[in-house]
């Protein structure tokens, strides 16, 4: 009896020593990953940002749906980062998703970054701010024509600039 329990304990370590070291290679949040060229302190970022998109753009949090009216902007423009000030993607390849957050079909060149997200237990990939690294949405295989991308952003993240 003690043999077998022996058994399933040591088992039951692996597993979870296994499990840990999956967890531990994933990437570190976009911020730690790499030096961005405008980094700040944290205290800088809270100063900058409101509440909310502080905790979307330096914490990777996800504004609830339908609720930024950057969602129904129809304006031709350029959407920018919130947090640096970035050009990230134009109004020509806006699109509406019916998710509930605004939605590009690409962005613009050298505006945004991405890496793998295993955060939900399931890889996805991540959009970030190029210039600061801040958090602004995730990117699907699921959009239209002519990239079938659906860049999937939080409007809190992002500020309109009309043309």
């Amino acid at each position: 009896m003690s043999r077998s329990l022996d058994r399933r304990t040591l088992i039951l370590g692996m597993s979870a020593g296994a499990a840990t070291l999956v967890l531990g290679a994933c990437d570190p949040s976009p911020a730690e990953a790499k030096a961005f060229p405008l980094q700040l302190r944290d205290a800088q970022w809270r100063e900058r940002l409101s509440p909310q998109a502080y905790q979307v753009l330096r914490h990777e949090a996800t504004e609830r749906p339908f609720s930024s009216p950057l969602d129904k902007e129809k304006r031709r423009g350029t959407f920018a980062c919130a947090g640096c000030g970035q050009t990230l993607f134009s109004s020509a390849t806006k699109f509406d998703s019916g998710t509930g957050w605004p939605s590009f079909w690409a962005p613009l060149k050298q505006g945004v970054g991405t890496r793998r997200d295993f955060s939900l237990g399931i890889p996805r990939t991540e959009v970030h701010c190029a210039r600061c690294g801040g958090h602004l949405g995730h990117v699907f295989d699921d959009g239209p024509p002519p990239t079938g991308k659906r860049y999937c952003m939080n409007g809190v993240a992002m500020a309109f600039r009309p043309a």
